[in-house]
């Protein structure tokens, strides 16, 4: 399935849905993933909290909420999201290529790179998983934020700027691939 394919960092479920129920559903997500889940519901009684985070949500947001209170809620999971003892190191190094995120800075076959904010943004969204194909939105959620509101094309403006910044060919990139149809995706191996 689509899910098993490109599985979401995170998942944002309302269990009161027609013609199903969230929390089959959740045990399906839980049977198959470990995937974060906040679940929204408009059912605020304390038994209903205890049977949702105990059939396997990791939070559980009762409506109506603010969309900031959201937000910050996912932040959290994400935060949380990272197993234990993972390299947190704020530099990436791939063929011909080094990401240092502290510093926001950029080499390419030892010369330095000159980005702008959001382009660098992107590059380290892409750098998070080599290999990975990232939707549009899902580079647009990471590069500027969930309160972003326009056309999701912008991204291919940008990725353009980035391949420009890079060197990297359009017609036959060596950094950032385009999977027609669906978004991006870093090209470069780790070194």
């Amino acid at each position: 399935t689509r899910f098993d394919q490109s599985p979401p960092d995170l998942v944002v479920r309302d269990i009161m849905l027609p013609g199903m129920d969230g929390l089959d559903v959740l045990r399906e997500l839980r049977r198959r993933s470990d995937v974060y889940v906040i679940l929204l519901t408009a059912r605020s009684e304390e038994i209903d909290r205890v049977v949702g985070l105990s059939a396997g949500a990791d939070d559980y947001l009762v409506k109506p909420f603010s969309p900031r209170e959201l937000v910050a809620r996912v932040k959290a999971v994400l935060r949380r999201a990272r197993p234990a003892g993972e390299d947190y190191s704020d530099r990436a190094d791939f063929e011909g290529l080094s990401i240092d995120a502290a510093r926001r800075e950029v080499v390419r076959d030892g010369g330095p790179v000159s980005l702008s904010a959001l382009e660098f943004d992107l590059l380290a969204a892409l750098a998070s998983a080599p290999g990975r194909v990232f939707t549009r939105r899902q580079l647009i959620d990471r590069a500027w934020g969930w309160d972003f509101f326009g056309d999701e094309r912008v991204v291919d403006v940008h990725i353009r700027k980035l391949r420009r910044a890079l060197g990297d060919d359009a017609t036959d990139p060596t950094i950032i691939g385009t999977v027609r149809g669906v978004g991006y995706k870093l090209l470069v191996e780790r070194a």
